[in-house]
C-alpha cells in the first residue's frame, strides 16, 4: 500500500480527534470565534506562525524563485516578510488593546466599533470576500501536492481536501484551531529545516559554485533584476512595492485577530516573539526554489514539462526517499491546512456576524456551519479553474484578491490605532481610493514612471492602492 495513504489518513484522524475535543467546548459563535479555553501564548504563537504560512510559502512560492531565481528570493524571502514581521509588533498591541475592550470578533466589528458606523463595519465585511481567493490559492497547493503523493487525479483530490476540512472547521472553531496549528507548525518547522538542508551539497563549492551552477542553468537566474517576469523587473517591483506592501499584508482578519485569542496582556510579549522566529524560519523555505531548478533544470520532468505550481510537489517526489518524503509531505499540506482553517473560522464568522447580523441563539452555529459548506462549494468551482487555466500561478489570482483587501484594510487600521481624532469619512474615502487604484491599476496594467513595474504586478497595484490611501486619508484629516 502507498505509505503516503497510511501517512496522511493518520494524520487526517488526528486533526479530526482534535477538532471532536475542542467542538465540545463550543457552544456559541464568540466560543467559535475566539475559543474558550486558556491557550499558552507558546501555542498561540505557533498558531500565528502557521496562520501567516500559507500553501503559498511552502508550495506556491518557491516556483517563482525556481523560475526567476535572485529577484525573486529577495523579494519574497526578504523584503517582504522583514516588512511583514516589523507591521506586526507595531500593530499587534493597539489591535488587541481595543479589540478586547469591545470585545471583537473580527476585522470587520473592530472596524465597526472603533469609528461607530454599522455602514463601515458592513463595508469591511464584504470586503473580507476578496479572501475567498487566498483560500483558492491553498485549495490548489493542496491539491497538487496530494494528487502527486496519493497518485489521485487532481479533480477528486480537490473535491475531497474541500468537503474534509470545510466539514471539521463547520465544528472545530478557535478551541480546535490553536491545538491544530500548534501540530502544524511543529511538522513545518521540521520540514523547513529538511528543505532548506536539502541541498547542501550544491554548496561543496561555496557561495561561487551554487551561484555558478544557477547561472549554467540561466544567467538570469543570478541577476538581482529579471526581465523574463513581470514581477521582478527592477528594484521598484523586487524591494519598495514588496516592503510597502509586507507592511500591509498583516492587516487580513485571520492574522491580526489571532492576538484575541490571548486571555491577558501579559501574554502579548511571549507569543510575538515565538510567533516571528518560526515565521521568518518559515519565510526563507522559498530557497529551496533554487534547489528545485537545479534537480529540473529544463523545467521537466520525464520529459513533461512542469508548471511552476507543481515545481515544489515534483521536487519532493524526486529527491527524498519515502519516508523522508512523506514527512515533508505532512509539513507541505500544514502549511497549507493551517491558514486555511484560520481563513475559514474567520470569514465564516464575518459573514455570519457582520453580514448577516443575526442575534445570537442556538441556531446561530447551524448557519454558520451552512455558510461554511457555501463557501466550500465556491471554492471547489474556482479552485478547479485555477488548476486548468491559471496565469502563470495561482498565486496572481490569489494576490489580486488579498492584496486589493488589505490595501483597502492598512488606512482604517493604522489611523484606528494611532490617531485619536480621525473620522469615518476619511478613512473610507481612503480605503474606496485603495480599492479603485488597485484595480485600475492591475487592469489597466498601468505603468508607473522611471521604472519597468507596472500593475499587471498585483504587489505594485496594491503598493501604489496604499501610498494613494495615505495621501488622501492626510488630506482629509480633519476636514471630513
Amino acid at each position: 500500500m502507498n505509505p503516503y495513504w497510511i501517512v496522511i489518513s493518520l494524520y487526517a484522524l488526528l486533526m479530526l480527534t482534535i477538532v471532536i475535543r475542542g467542538a465540545m467546548r463550543t457552544t456559541n459563535m464568540r466560543d467559535y470565534a475566539l475559543g474558550s479555553v486558556f491557550f499558552s501564548p507558546v501555542a498561540v504563537g505557533l498558531s500565528l506562525a502557521a496562520s501567516m504560512t500559507s500553501a503559498a510559502t511552502f508550495i506556491i512560492n518557491p516556483g517563482f524563485v525556481s523560475l526567476y531565481g535572485v529577484g525573486a528570493f529577495v523579494s519574497m524571502g526578504l523584503a517582504l516578510p522583514l516588512a511583514a514581521l516589523i507591521s506586526l509588533i507595531v500593530l499587534t498591541k493597539g489591535f488587541r488593546k481595543h479589540g478586547t475592550t469591545v470585545k471583537a470578533m473580527t476585522l470587520a466589528q473592530w472596524m465597526e466599533t472603533r469609528y461607530q458606523s454599522r455602514s463601515f463595519g458592513k463595508l469591511f465585511g464584504w470586503l473580507s470576500l476578496l479572501l475567498i481567493t487566498f483560500i483558492v490559492l491553498i485549495a490548489v497547493g493542496l491539491t497538487k501536492v496530494l494528487s502527486a503523493s496519493l497518485g489521485v487525479s487532481e479533480l477528486y483530490t480537490l473535491i475531497g481536501v474541500v468537503v474534509f476540512i470545510f466539514g471539521y472547521m463547520m465544528f472545530g472553531g478557535a478551541n480546535s484551531m490553536v491545538y491544530t496549528n500548534t501540530i502544524q507548525a511543529s511538522l513545518m518547522l521540521v520540514v523547513a529545516f529538511i528543505l532548506l538542508g536539502s541541498g547542501a551539497e550544491a554548496f561543496r563549492d561555496g557561495i561561487d559554485g551554487f551561484m555558478g551552477r544557477l547561472t549554467a542553468i540561466d544567467p538570469k537566474l543570478t541577476g538581482l533584476t529579471n526581465d523574463s517576469s513581470f514581477l521582478f523587473r527592477d528594484y521598484a517591483e523586487i524591494f519598495l512595492a514588496q516592503f510597502i506592501v509586507g507592511i500591509a499584508i498583516v492587516c487580513q482578519p485571520h492574522i491580526l485577530t489571532k492576538s484575541l485569542l490571548l486571555k491577558d496582556d501579559a501574554s502579548v510579549n511571549r507569543y510575538l516573539t515565538v510567533g516571528i522566529i518560526v515565521q521568518f524560519l518559515f519565510f526563507l523555505v522559498v530557497f529551496a526554489g533554487f534547489y528545485a531548478r537545479m534537480q529540473f533544470p529544463d523545467l521537466t520532468r520525464n520529459g513533461n514539462p512542469i508548471p511552476m505550481d507543481g515545481l515544489m510537489s515534483a521536487y519532493v517526489a524526486d529527491r527524498f526517499p519515502v519516508w523522508i518524503g512523506v514527512v515533508v509531505v505532512l509539513g507541505l499540506i500544514s502549511a497549507g491546512v493551517s491558514t486555511l482553517e484560520g481563513l475559514i473560522q474567520s470569514l465564516s464568522t464575518t459573514i455570519t456576524n457582520d453580514l448577516m447580523r443575526l442575534q445570537e441563539s442556538p441556531r446561530l452555529l447551524l448557519i454558520n456551519r451552512l455558510v461554511i459548506a457555501g463557501l466550500g462549494g465556491i471554492t471547489i468551482w474556482l479552485a478547479w479553474n485555477q488548476l486548468v487555466n491559471p496565469k502563470l500561478s495561482v498565486g496572481i489570482f490569489a494576490q489580486n484578491g488579498v492584496y486589493a483587501y488589505f490595501s483597502a484594510a492598512f488606512v482604517p487600521i493604522l489611523m484606528g490605532l494611532f490617531s485619536k481624532t480621525i473620522r469615518v469619512g476619511a478613512v473610507a474615502t481612503a480605503s474606496i481610493a485603495a480599492l479603485t487604484t488597485h484595480f485600475m491599476m492591475y487592469y489597466g496594467q498601468v505603468a508607473l514612471p522611471f521604472t519597468k513595474a507596472t500593475g499587471e504586478n498585483p504587489a505594485v497595484a496594491a503598493a501604489t492602492a496604499i501610498l494613494v490611501s495615505l495621501i488622501v486619508v492626510f488630506s482629509l484629516k480633519g476636514r471630513t
